[in-house]
C-alpha cells in the first residue's frame, strides 16, 4: 500500500498520508508518532527505517525478538495492550523530517474517536517532541477533558541522535509497562 501520492495534490507531490492505528480491545496504552517517515511509508510499516530504535527498544521492553516478521512484531506489542497511531493523518512533508512539515496542510488524525473505541487506553505516549506538541495543539481539545496520562518520549528516530540508545530505553521501558 503506498501513502505518498503519485500526482501532485494542490501542485505539490510532498502530500503524505498515514497509516490506520493498529489496536485491539484490550488496548491500554496508546504510542502516538507524528508521521511515518519515508521507508515507513514505502513499506507501509510504522518505524520500518532499519536505524529507528522502536522495534530494538519495544522488543528489549517487552520481550519479543525485534527482528520478528512485520505481523509478529505487531502481534506482539498488542499482547502487550500496545496500540500504534500517529497524531497526523495527512500532511505535506517533503522527505522524513518532522521539522519539514508544513503547518498549514496538516489533518489530524480522530483520536477522540479512536479512544471511544478504545475506552480502556490510559495513557497515551509520545514519540518524540512534534508528536507531543502537534496532539497538544490540534488533538487534545476534542477529548473533552477525559482523564489520560501522557508520556513525552524521547523520539526513536534516527534524526534524534542527541539521546543514546540506553537513554531511549530507559525512558521508554517506564513509559511501557502498566
Amino acid at each position: 500500500m503506498e501513502h505518498i501520492l503519485d500526482t501532485p495534490l494542490n501542485g505539490r507531490r510532498d502530500q503524505v498520508w498515514g497509516f490506520q492505528p493498529i489496536a485491539t480491545p484490550e488496548a491500554r496504552i496508546l504510542v502516538l508518532g507524528s508521521m511515518p517517515g519515508v521507508a515507513s511509508l514505502k513499506q507501509a510499516q510504522y518505524y520500518a527505517h532499519p536505524r529507528n530504535a522502536f522495534w530494538p527498544i519495544a522488543g528489549r521492553v517487552l520481550g519479543f525478538d525485534p527482528g520478528l516478521d512485520y505481523a509478529l512484531r505487531l502481534e506482539a506489542l498488542q499482547a502487550s495492550g500496545i496500540a500504534l497511531w500517529d497524531v497526523l493523518q495527512a500532511c505535506e512533508r517533503p522527505g522524513s523530517l518532522d521539522a519539514d512539515i508544513r503547518p498549514d496542510t496538516l489533518v489530524a488524525n480522530d483520536i477522540a474517536g479512536f479512544l471511544q473505541a478504545y475506552p480502556g487506553v490510559v495513557r497515551i505516549c509520545f514519540n518524540g517532541a512534534k508528536a507531543a506538541s502537534l496532539f497538544r495543539r490540534h488533538v487534545l481539545a476534542a477529548l473533552g477533558g477525559r482523564k489520560l496520562e501522557y508520556v513525552d518520549l524521547p523520539s526513536t528516530s534516527p534524526a534524534h541522535a542527541a539521546a543514546s540508545l540506553e537513554t531511549k530505553l530507559a525512558a521508554w521501558e517506564r513509559a511501557l509497562k502498566i
